[in-house]
């Protein structure tokens, strides 16, 4: 499976596993998925630092690397087709950081991994829901 991990997921994953559910943390760690990362995540990131709602107890650049190299994580594009897919879906959801993603999860046929209740809903994707 091709999982696309939502920002808080991978935030979780690296910072607090225990809030990332059995069933979706045996995914996480299935050898034969590939975990993917949107650029649109270390944006989010940036801004939660910016803040001052999450505290990393390293530099930024170095809590991104560790944790790509940790989790295994694959780079998916923010591609023009994906800026026109998330025009073209026409969804009205409000943070722009999640049309990013659920488009991302469209063009590349992935697997949005989430725990957010509007987007375990969206339109014209697979998702592996976190509880």
């Amino acid at each position: 499976m091709k999982l696309l991990l939502d920002t808080h997921i991978w935030i979780w994953d690296s910072m607090e596993p225990g809030r990332i559910k059995p069933e979706v943390s045996r995914e996480l760690d299935n050898p034969e998925n590939t975990r993917y990362l949107s650029a649109v995540s270390i944006w989010e990131l940036g801004l939660l630092v910016e803040k001052k709602k999450m505290q990393l107890h390293e530099p930024f650049d170095s809590w991104i690397e560790r944790s790509q190299a940790s989790l295994l994580l694959e780079e998916v594009a923010l591609t023009w087709s994906v800026a026109r897919e998330e025009r073209a879906m026409g969804w009205s959801h409000k943070d722009p950081a999640d049309r990013f993603l659920v488009a991302t999860a469209r063009v590349f046929g992935l697997t949005l991994v989430t725990a957010d209740e509007q987007l375990k809903n969206a339109p014209g994707i697979a998702v592996l829901a976190n509880g």
